[in-house]
């Protein structure tokens, strides 16, 4: 008898412990971050109201900035030195050059004005229909990469070179009066003319570059990827609205966000998986499941 007990024990514990074990699987949710930090479709709704807001506050921000002209202005002087220094202060001669072609500077006025905008929101278009599991990541990066530079144009005021006292730059909006820049002509009193350090053209194009020359399948728009922000480092500074360490500020701000970016999800954003499909996958294996489980390791 007292062998039958011990078997009917030893039964009742392995029926039951798995049983315990399923069940804790099954009920236990997972935790706020790990549901957060999960790559999953994104609500078209909500990203355009999150767009829309974030771009908002950016501006009051950025424009909420005391200009601080006099300490702008000494700053343009500091970073137009240092420039010397390192033998790079080429910005006056370019400007010269391309204003004295009239098509060309007209057509970079323009560009200033709209790609920035453009080709940013088209590219998180793109994401958003062919890259969902990556979009969240790569738009936690632009929106770390913005949010940093605020800081910057708080620290360190700085006027574009077209402002700079004596420093004989053609502000190129004004001469040939067209709309290439907020920060020029009738529209000069809508921004902060004194927020050049970083340039958000560079941090937004460098991202729109790296993120098509990593995810984009055909070789020749890899290629364009990577000449948009060449050709927007030429723009700004033909146009007399930053200097190249603007440029590098803004890498610097683009290379904070790829960093939260990676802390947060644990991969850069193009490591991520391409779709829905896959967070799908992952969530059955962290929520159990048997042989839907089995199912999901084995989806791609």
């Amino acid at each position: 008898m007292s062998d039958s007990t011990v078997t009917e024990s030893e039964g009742r514990e392995k029926v039951a412990v798995p049983q315990a074990v399923t069940g804790e699987v099954g009920r236990t949710p997972r935790s706020l971050p790990a549901r957060l930090r999960q790559p999953r479709r994104p609500r078209l709704w909500f990203e355009i109201l999150l767009i829309a807001v974030s771009y908002w506050t950016y501006s009051l921000i950025r424009n909420a900035v005391p200009e601080q002209k006099g300490k702008a202005l000494r700053n343009a002087d500091w970073i137009w030195r240092v420039e010397h220094g390192l033998g790079i202060a080429v910005e006056q001669s370019v400007n010269h050059a391309v204003n004295s072609v009239n098509w060309l500077i007209v057509g970079m006025n323009y560009y200033y004005a709209t790609l920035h905008f453009v080709v940013t929101l088209g590219v998180l278009v793109w994401l958003y229909r062919w890259h969902p599991g990556r979009y969240a990541a790569a738009r936690l990066v632009l929106f770390a990469t913005t949010g940093v530079a605020l800081v910057g144009y708080y620290l360190f005021p700085l006027a574009p070179p077209r402002l700079m006292r004596g420093g004989h730059f053609v502000d190129t909006v004004m001469v040939h009066h067209t709309w290439g820049s907020m920060a020029s002509g009738d529209l000069k009193h809508m921004s902060n003319q004194y927020a050049a350090m970083p340039s958000m053209h560079i941090g937004w194009s460098l991202w729109c570059g790296l993120t098509i020359f990593a995810l984009a399948s055909v070789p020749w728009v890899r290629v364009l990827g990577l000449l948009y922000p060449t050709a927007t480092l030429l723009v700004i500074v033909a146009t007399a609205n930053h200097f190249w360490l603007d440029a590098v500020g803004g890498m610097l701000c683009l290379t904070f966000g790829f960093t939260m970016a990676r802390v947060w999800y644990g991969a850069l954003p193009y490591a991520l998986p391409r779709g829905a499909r896959g967070a799908k996958a992952r969530e059955t294996r962290e929520w159990g499941g048997g042989s839907c489980g089995a199912l999901g390791r084995n989806t791609p």
